[in-house]
């Protein structure tokens, strides 16, 4: 019993130091010169009701902060990764106000992806991959979740809805979990990435991509910024 002990201790132990040495990279994304002005959607008798309080619904090209930080971006490793491993969570793409949440998201090949139906009134989710199978399904009930993988890396796939024509969302998928989308701020981490020599993207619809080559040893934590332009 005392053996067994030890040698489950030695492993834990083993597997808080191999975490504990990975590496992570985080910075920010930022935004040169001036996007178009968004576009107001009108949502109809139907989806109006689900926004209260006469809140303006727009398309979400560029969504900027007060710094130039561009929400939105998928940033990713494009080359030098090894396939496998696992998401740090299951990703969801919710449906709510009539509108996909988030507008960008990443995903893993082969692994799940949940997409869920938060609106009282039917949707219905059709992707439109270059690289992937298309699908298209409906989801007429309030809280209906159904689940689909894709099979091959692609950025970005996209997602829309027949029914309401203003729904879009997009799916980053890579063969591997080292992925991550800018938040509001344009900041971004990665974590637990193994050490090696790196091609990191960041890739946005509109703005482009920029890439930027890494090199990571055991426990290092690298801020890579990058500066799109708005075309």
């Amino acid at each position: 019993m005392k053996s067994y002990i030890t040698g489950l201790s030695v492993a834990i132990l083993a597997g808080s130091l191999q975490v504990g040495s990975a590496a992570e990279i985080s910075g920010k994304v930022t935004l040169k010169g001036d996007p178009k002005p968004e576009v107001p959607i009108d949502l109809g008798p139907m989806c109006g009701p689900l926004h209260p309080g006469g809140e303006k619904v727009t398309t979400r090209h560029f969504v900027v902060g007060p710094d130039h930080g561009l929400a939105n971006v998928f940033v990713y490793i494009k080359e030098g990764a090894k396939k496998g491993g696992e998401p740090a969570e299951q990703p969801l793409l919710d449906q709510k106000g009539c509108l996909y949440e988030p507008y960008v998201l990443g995903a893993m090949t082969g692994k799940p992806v949940k997409i869920r139906n938060s609106d009282p009134l039917m949707h219905n989710v059709h992707a439109t991959p270059k690289n992937n199978p298309e699908f298209n399904f409906a989801q007429a009930l309030q809280g209906q979740v159904n689940e689909k993988a894709f099979t091959t890396p692609e950025v970005l796939v996209r997602m829309k809805c027949d029914v309401h024509p203003w729904m879009f969302a997009y799916i980053g998928v890579c063969d591997h979990p080292y992925y991550a989308v800018t938040g509001k701020d344009g900041s971004f981490k990665i974590p637990n990435v193994p050490a090696g020599n790196y091609t990191i993207e960041a890739f946005h619809l509109k703005a482009g991509a920029k890439a930027e080559k890494l090199t990571l040893s055991d426990s290092d934590k690298k801020t890579l910024n990058f500066e799109l332009n708005a075309p």
